[in-house]
């Protein structure tokens, strides 16, 4: 990547930016950080009144509202369980969501878009910490392959609407992303929501005993959504190339490491068990986010501030979020 392709480019605050996945919670953190910087025309649609798997509704919105901006938060998005139980779902939904949302955007000349994909884009063992370089390079890791190929999928069509029609759009691969708004459902959930719930509800019922999936030592990074939402305003205003950029923190936890931090923050003292029968997932996921970070963009947020700004908001929300 090189150095030219970052180069300031400041948005218009006052043009229209639709924000896909805005109730979700990379959208809605991006919704939030939007407002704060000053944009004044933000729009968003609901699962229920926009259905982007519905081609006929996309293309209808886009040609109602024209946006001028484009940030693709939407996805249907899930845990190893989810992943590995419903692969055709991940598979065919988000390309569905993908392909009609850029294909409209494209038909009404959008100027900017972002398109967010997931470090599970990398193969499963490829050299520690993941380079942009490496996508392709490798098998992919089979709880979740459906999933990455979709990604992998909208990374290649931002690439060729690139090449074919000159457009200035642009792709952000985050690491583990967590924070308000998450999905802490039992089924639905990611490993850090899971065991904010697992352990809070061991706190609430006096359990003494809580049972972790996996082995406990898989390694991987984690960015507050808050964090997530700053890089995708920088990217946007700052980056116009052909590769995904990667975001993150650039350093990681061990699984079991982790629960340790929740258990601190939600206040369990009981005991902590690894049921090994359970899948893992790849081994590592760290980010390098050199190319980032030599932009001039880096994460505010810690890992123990965060989990408990997210443990704080868990409790106080309980019985609204996604559960």
């Amino acid at each position: 990547m090189e150095a030219s392709e970052f180069t300031p480019r400041p948005l218009d605050r006052s043009a229209k930016i639709y924000v896909a996945g805005h109730r979700g919670l990379v959208g809605s953190a991006i919704w939030r950080k939007l407002e704060a910087e000053g944009f004044r025309n933000i729009i968003g649609r609901s699962s229920s009144e926009l259905d982007l798997k519905d081609r006929g509704a996309v293309f209808d919105f886009f040609e109602s509202e024209k946006p001028e901006y484009v940030v693709l938060a939407a996805a249907k998005v899930g845990g190893i369980l989810a992943n590995n139980t419903y692969p055709a779902d991940f598979l065919s939904e988000n390309l569905q969501i993908q392909v009609n949302t850029m294909d409209a955007a494209l038909v009404n000349d959008v100027e900017r878009l972002l398109f967010l994909g997931s470090s599970c884009i990398y193969p499963q063992m490829a050299p520690q910490p993941l380079k942009e370089e490496y996508l392709l390079t490798g098998h992919l890791e089979p709880t979740n392959d459906s999933y990455a190929i979709a990604k992998i999928a909208g990374i290649l069509q931002v690439q060729a609407i690139r090449r074919q029609h000159d457009k200035s759009w642009i792709s952000a691969m985050p690491t583990n992303l967590y924070g308000p708004g998450d999905n802490f459902s039992p089924q639905g959930s990611h490993v850090l929501p899971a065991l904010i719930r697992r352990y809070d509800e061991a706190v609430q019922n006096g359990a003494t005993s809580v049972t972790n999936w996996g082995s406990g030592t898989p390694l991987r990074e984690f960015l507050h959504v808050d964090d997530m939402a700053s890089a995708c305003l920088f990217l946007l205003e700052n980056y116009d190339g052909p590769d995904q950029v990667n975001v993150g923190v650039g350093s990681d936890v061990t699984i079991k490491e982790l629960s340790e931090i929740v258990a601190r923050s939600v206040g369990y003292k009981g005991a902590m068990e690894w049921d090994s029968t359970k899948p893992d997932g790849t081994p590592r996921k760290l980010m390098d986010i050199s190319k980032l970070a030599e932009a001039g963009w880096t994460a505010q947020i810690g890992l123990c501030e965060g989990i408990q700004q997210t443990v704080d908001w868990f409790r106080a929300n309980q019985g609204t979020f996604r559960s």
